[in-house]
């Protein structure tokens, strides 16, 4: 046997198993590199950073070193045959973190809901009634203000008791400014926030063509931090299922509100405008996402549509408009009608 021949088969079963390794992870690598919305192509990433290191725990070899061996090119058309659809790689199961490859741990902070500035937001009609006691000189609010949400959420517990529920907390701040509004020296018009608590179970089940997600049990608190006349507020339970299919998602939430016994509430009516449940449904393609958010009461025939439209600008960065028609914009005007529409920034990560 010639020395190069002992030198291929040596090389082959020290390296043999390490090479298929790696060869397997550069296809995955590809397969993540196609996917068109930046944070679903991060969390495919998150998934293969942990195999990686994996396999440098039972091989001893580092990755990087075991694709640098196994780096060969890839013709063009076959890794376009190789790599999945966008919607392969769900982004609830990424962002509730579902499964095993997709968990980070306790007091790891996750979006919750939208994170936007809205950097001009007209409404159609402005609710100058709540104020009309504060402000004697009769100055108006006025029609376009700058509005922006700051939402995240963290795992408190994981996997509690040795069962599949996760424990998060989520902490949700919507602003109204009136940054334009200088003869009235600029004031927030209304701020609402909205702490949650919530029990996560995962399902991961397919009926019909239908993935279903996951059960979200919550506990919610949603307050203008007001006093007097100008004091919103409600507490409510709720129950909430979530469903994709391919790129389109839909939870579907039903709430029974806690506090509505209080005579001296100041919104003690609010579930005649803002309803018992409501219905989120987003579709994502090629880096732009499109969102419905409805809520009806259909015994007090009164409710609200939320339409909004993300598309790419930059990693993690996408310009943002936003469409409002209904009740309960914020809970100062939970029992007033108006239409809005507004433009500005949407931060995805």
């Amino acid at each position: 046997m010639t020395p190069n021949v002992k030198q291929i088969i040596l090389t082959s079963l020290l390296f043999g198993p390490a090479l298929g390794q790696a060869a397997e992870l550069e296809q995955q690598m590809l397969r993540c590199a196609v996917v068109g919305d930046a944070s679903t192509r991060l969390g495919c990433f998150d998934v293969l950073a942990k195999t990686a290191a994996a396999i440098t725990v039972a091989t001893g070899t580092p990755v990087a070193e075991e694709v640098a061996i196994a780096a060969l090119p890839v013709p063009a058309a076959a890794s376009a045959k190789k790599a999945p659809p966008e919607a392969a790689i769900s982004r609830t199961v990424q962002r509730w973190e579902l499964d095993e490859a997709s968990k980070r741990g306790v007091f790891t902070f996750r979006p919750h809901r939208d994170n936007y500035l809205l950097l001009a937001n007209y409404s159609s009609a402005s609710n100058d009634e709540p104020f009309q006691a504060f402000t004697p000189g009769g100055i108006k609010t006025q029609h376009v203000e700058l509005t922006y949400q700051l939402s995240f959420k963290v795992k408190l517990a994981e996997n509690l008791a040795h069962s599949p529920v996760d424990v998060w907390f989520a902490y949700t701040q919507q602003s109204f400014w009136q940054a334009y509004n200088r003869a009235a020296s600029s004031p927030f018009r209304e701020t609402n926030y909205q702490p949650e608590l919530m029990a996560v179970v995962p399902i991961n089940k397919t009926f019909g063509g239908v993935d279903f997600r996951y059960l979200n049990f919550g506990l919610v608190h949603q307050s203008n931090g007001q006093t007097s006349t100008l004091s919103r507020s409600w507490n409510r339970t709720y129950v909430e299922l979530g469903v994709e299919r391919g790129k389109f998602a839909v939870a579907t939430r039903v709430w029974k509100r806690l506090d509505n016994a209080k005579s001296d509430n100041d919104n003690i009516d609010i579930t005649d405008y803002l309803g018992h449940g409501d219905i989120h449904a987003t579709y994502r393609d090629n880096g732009n996402e499109y969102s419905l958010t409805a809520r009806r009461n259909f015994g007090a025939h009164h409710g609200s549509l939320q339409a909004g439209w993300a598309f790419p600008l930059a990693i993690n960065l996408k310009g943002y408009v936003q469409a409002f028609s209904g009740y309960g914009q914020s809970l100062i005007d939970y029992n007033y009608s108006q239409k809005s529409l507004g433009a500005g920034f949407l931060v995805d990560f």
